[in-house]
């Protein structure tokens, strides 16, 4: 039999008039919950220990760790997770999930220090139990890996979370300034650099501007894209860091954001440092400054590049969900709102 194609096409198109075409309508903005503000710690608080990632492979890490938040003031429990072996994680999916929701179950633990990243916060992000968490709000902190948990956390909850160092990255006095800084002393705090030359901050677009911090390590970030664990990104400040990775990978991975819509949305834009970030091969490629530097030449807003953020010994403790301005000639980060309630 055959078919008269104007017909066929016609009553066909009549047919799907009521059905919405995919990528037609325009995706409606996921409402992100209300700012929820955990708790200042304070001297005396109990403070938890957990590796929701990567398994220790050094238990003398964990010991010297946990001198270094007595000597903070606080009382510490360690978590089963500290010893536990499952591949390359501290324990199945399940266990590290479990310990993260018992630590936010205890009304007498004030905040959750993260070992160590590595790889696995991603692969828990479905066992956490949100609403718990919501109804339990207290510091949780870490980097790298702990991007996802942090960024996840936050996006479902709108509980501040914080970016910043890890039991086994360093702790000397600039890390541990910044972190009772905001952590214990509730201060507006205004994050620069060290002053030292090599830390003074390359700016890529000049210019003020305010917004809500969001970011991590860039690498994780971008592997979450797509998911239900990152915030809207319209009105952010959006700061990353990241290491190991050569100049083309950086681009790419910032074409991934910038084709996904994340660029054009953005407030303002931090790049950290990038630790062992060089080309195998410098004189066929471009340096992580021209690749930064092409990115943000199509972006009319404030960038800069050299915070201290990152893989690095002097860390700064970033709130995610916390408003904030950037002077990126200066390259300054100011807290516009305390990231802890009394």
């Amino acid at each position: 039999m055959q078919i008269n194609r104007r017909r066929f096409i016609t009553t066909s198109t009549l047919g799907l008039a009521g059905i919405p075409l995919l990528g037609m309508n325009r995706r409606a903005a996921k409402t992100e919950p209300e700012i929820l503000k955990p708790p200042a710690l304070k001297t005396g608080d109990l403070v938890a220990i957990s590796s929701p990632a990567g398994a220790v492979w050094d238990p003398m890490q964990v010991d010297g760790f946990v001198v270094i938040l007595k000597n903070l003031g606080f009382r510490v429990r360690t978590g089963q997770t500290l010893k536990e072996k499952f591949g390359y994680f501290a324990g199945t999916d399940e266990q590290r999930a479990k310990e993260l929701n018992i630590f936010f179950a205890d009304p007498e633990i004030k905040g959750i220090f993260c070992m160590k990243g590595g790889w696995g916060c991603a692969r828990i992000l479905p066992l956490l139990d949100y609403e718990l968490i919501r109804a339990n709000p207290k510091v949780i902190i870490g980097f790298s890996d702990i991007t996802s948990l942090l960024l996840g956390i936050q996006s479902k909850t709108g509980l501040v979370t914080f970016h910043g160092p890890v039991g086994n990255s360093g702790w000397n006095d600039f890390t541990v300034d910044y972190l009772k800084r905001v952590l214990m002393n509730k201060e507006l705090v205004k994050f620069s650099g060290t002053g030292r030359e090599e830390d003074k901050p390359l700016v890529l677009r000049t210019g003020i501007a305010n917004g809500v911090l969001a970011g991590g390590n860039l690498s994780v970030l971008v592997s979450m894209m797509g998911t239900a664990y990152l915030p809207e990104w319209e009105n952010k400040i959006l700061f990353l860091e990241d290491t190991g990775e050569e100049p083309y990978k950086i681009d790419r991975m910032l074409t991934q954001l910038k084709l996904c819509g994340v660029m054009n949305k953005i407030s303002a834009f931090v790049f950290g440092k990038c630790v062992k970030c060089l080309a195998e091969e410098p004189a066929k490629a471009f340096t992580f400054r021209q690749v930064l530097e092409q990115h943000m030449a199509t972006l009319n807003i404030p960038a800069f590049s050299g915070a201290m953020i990152g893989h690095i010994e002097n860390k700064l403790t970033i709130p995610i969900g916390i408003k904030a301005q950037i002077d990126a000639e200066k390259g300054t980060i100011t807290l516009l709102e305390r990231a802890v309630s009394e």
